[in-house]
């Protein structure tokens, strides 16, 4: 009987897909056509192994899930804007420490991913933002993609930098506290996606996943299916299988341990300008049915992203994803979110401070429950079920 490598077996699956025509799925260019291979492939993670299995089941903990605040200094300010502030670092600094001082905050978080600002900054007393988290049992996380640029030779389509430098930067980001890493690029389904943008978004995942576990960062696995279009969900489910079987057979490539890594995908739903929606139930099914199509059981954990759904609406799905047992950790990863609330309360104002951090908390308990699958809606405000998707939204 023979044993497949995982990127044989992934290699493979991926080529009984619709997509077959695609030359990145099955032979690439200069590969040979030989049966796969006879042995098991022991990987490896360096001298970090251990540590990164037990950041990741610490951060995939029931109950808990990741706050995203690693927006860019220029979207951050975008933030501050909708509530009449400045964007200077004062206030950046203001706001993150609201959200990062929340007591109690780590009942229900169990991560945070950060800007490089906000990894290097202190509070007003004078305090480490990191240390902010760890006393209350939030592991740090780093944002260390360098941001999207137009891909040449695609379709209109874009690709993420940020490759050059990275083992030095991560290893500084570790250094500094941070355990954990993130890395997004995206794949837009209006345009193709091309083959070409499929794999450049694979390859650099596999290889920013590959650099950070040699650096004692946990990686997250972020190739985000954007929303923008008028698609089906049919559409966002077959694309989303041909993407995450390309990430797969590229992070076996780059011998990155399964279990050292968290994902971070998009649900499956309709393109935000379709006719028809979703309701939970659907979007779970859907979700549900491409993840045990292509992720191993060895993955510690799914950290959803939100994408612009409303708030009620990212922990209705999550809820409806946590209604029987997962073969993995199945959470959020949320920023607008998990932060809407939190500035409608603020308003920039140091009185409102306790207001703020009253609003994150009961959105974080709210996604909590949803992860546990005991939430419910009831009582939830009209604020809450505002939509907050923005066609062709950047960090």
């Amino acid at each position: 009987m023979t044993t497949t490598t995982f990127a044989s077996f992934i290699k493979l699956n991926a080529s009984s897909s619709p997509w077959i025509g695609q030359r990145s799925f099955n032979q690439r260019p200069g590969s040979s056509s030989r049966s796969p291979a006879a042995t098991v492939s022991v990987i490896r993670a360096g001298a970090y192994s251990e540590e990164l299995v037990k950041t990741a089941k610490t951060i995939a903990s029931p109950g808990r899930g990741i706050l995203a605040i690693d927006e860019s200094n220029a979207t951050c300010g975008k933030r501050l804007a909708s509530i009449g502030l400045e964007n200077t670092e004062a206030n950046r600094q203001a706001y993150r420490q609201l959200l990062l001082t929340t007591p109690g905050l780590g009942q229900y978080i169990s991560g945070s991913i950060l800007f490089e600002e906000t990894l290097f900054q202190s509070t007003t007393d004078g305090k480490k933002m990191v240390d902010c988290l760890r006393e209350q049992n939030i592991v740090p996380g780093i944002k260390v993609d360098k941001g999207l640029v137009p891909l040449p030779g695609s379709n209109n389509e874009s690709w993420c930098q940020g490759l050059d430098g990275l083992a030095s930067r991560s290893a500084e980001y570790y250094n500094q506290g941070a355990r954990f890493a993130k890395w997004r690029t995206v794949v837009s389904i209006p345009c193709g996606p091309s083959a070409l943008a499929v794999k450049e978004a694979a390859w650099g995942l596999a290889r920013y996943a590959a650099i950070s576990q040699d650096n004692g960062l946990v990686p997250i696995v972020e190739p985000e299916i954007l929303l923008d279009g008028d698609h089906s969900i049919d559409t966002t489910l077959e694309v989303a299988e041909r993407v995450w079987a390309e990430v797969f057979y590229y992070l076996a490539e780059n011998n990155v341990m399964f279990e050292g890594i968290l994902l971070k995908p998009s649900m499956v739903t309709p393109g935000a300008d379709h006719k028809e929606k979703a309701d939970p139930e659907t979007i779970a099914k859907y979700t549900l049915t491409m993840l045990k199509r292509r992720v191993p059981p060895a993955v510690p954990g799914i950290m959803f992203l939100s994408g612009g759904q409303s708030e009620m609406e990212a922990t209705l799905n999550l809820h409806a994803m946590n209604q029987s047992p997962n073969p993995w950790h199945v959470s959020f990863s949320y920023a607008r979110a998990l932060q809407n609330s939190v500035l409608m309360a603020w308003q920039g104002r140091p009185e409102n401070v306790e207001a703020g951090q009253k609003a994150l908390l009961s959105r974080a308990k709210a996604n909590s429950l949803a992860q546990l699958g005991k939430y419910s809606a009831e009582g939830e405000s009209d604020d809450a079920k505002k939509g907050m998707f923005v066609k062709g939204y950047t960090y």
